[in-house]
């Protein structure tokens, strides 16, 4: 006998907007929060423990807010708004203030990608001002790094994501283009280390696991694309997923690496089991598309959620797969 459909454990409302982004910060475990982005600028700092917005937040002159983050190291909010900038946020002793920005150039719908190097510093990649320019700075000196623009015309930049080998020297980004083709990049020496073409649309998201070096990308077609790295950093294409309805918004996996979540036009949220991208479930909730995923870093397995937002304006809250599950 199958199972019944899951439930969302619980929906937050009041964003009053669709949601575009989510991002979750429960390190510290006993004040577990969820920040959210909206299509009308807006950031909402929602308290899972009373399931209510504490904070709200205005720092991209009503455009849109695509992308939101928080850096391990400080009690910092950044957040990425379509008025072309990233705004770092002081959230520490109370406070709510953009306490630095980036200016992008862009105004495109490119998610930035925040990379920790160590205490107090990262690297942040964002689209630039040419439509195929990804720029990268360190932060919080905002010190240029590079500016990485492809040989070939492919269109603009979609989507991107720095991450650190584990072997090897520098940091490396993976870029998705409007032509459908996939760069890796490596950082430190400005140059693509190889290239895929997993959609025959442009890529509208992708997510990667740095420690099984692979990867997913999806697109408005009905289909997700998996790929590896090998030892030789080359792209390889895995054959496709096919999904029941065209579209996804963004896609993620969980920080132990045994699911994988995509928001789909079609409303409906999917789960698969990371490791053989076997289908494990279809969470309907929304009335309308389901724009961003994400799931919590809480320390304890037990309470780590998954977030799905959507242009109904809600935000669903689900408890999957935390029991030793078999998500293979």
């Amino acid at each position: 006998m199958s199972r019944p459909a899951p439930s969302p454990i619980y929906t937050l409302r009041g964003a009053g907007a669709p949601l575009n982004a989510l991002h979750f910060s429960c390190l510290g475990g006993t004040r577990p929060l969820l920040f959210s982005g909206s299509s009308k600028g807006d950031i909402h700092i929602w308290n899972l423990n009373t399931r209510r917005a504490e904070k709200f937040l205005e720092g991209h002159s009503g455009n849109s807010v695509i992308w939101v983050s928080t850096l391990q190291s400080t009690e910092a909010l950044i957040s990425q708004g379509r008025d072309m900038r990233v705004c770092l946020w002081d959230l520490s002793e109370g406070r709510h203030d953009v306490s630095d920005s980036v200016w992008t150039g862009s105004v495109g719908f490119c998610q930035c990608s925040l990379l920790e190097t160590g205490p107090g510093a990262q690297l942040l990649a964002y689209p630039g001002q040419q439509t195929e320019e990804i720029k990268i700075v360190e932060l919080p000196s905002k010190a240029p790094v590079c500016t990485l623009i492809p040989e070939a015309k492919l269109g603009m930049v979609m989507c991107i994501k720095l991450w650190q080998p584990a072997v090897g020297s520098g940091p490396l980004l993976l870029a998705g283009y409007e032509d459908g083709s996939l760069l890796l990049w490596d950082v430190s020496q400005r140059s693509t280390l190889s290239r895929a073409n997993p959609h025959p649309e442009p890529v509208m998201c992708l997510t990667f696991d740095p420690k099984r070096l692979k990867g997913v990308s999806g697109s408005s077609e009905k289909n997700l694309s998996p790929w590896t790295l090998d030892g030789q950093n080359n792209l390889q294409l895995q054959d496709p997923l096919a999904l029941v309805n065209a579209g996804v918004s963004q896609l993620c996996v969980r920080g132990d690496g045994k699911i994988l979540a995509s928001a789909g036009w079609d409303h409906r949220v999917r789960v698969f089991g990371w490791k053989r991208l076997r289908p494990l479930a279809v969470l309907q909730h929304h009335t309308d598309m389901v724009l961003s995923v994400a799931f919590s870093d809480h320390q304890d397995p037990r309470h780590r959620l998954l977030a799905a937002g959507s242009k109904d304006q809600r935000i669903s809250l689900w408890s999957l797969y935390n029991e030793g599950s078999d998500t293979s």
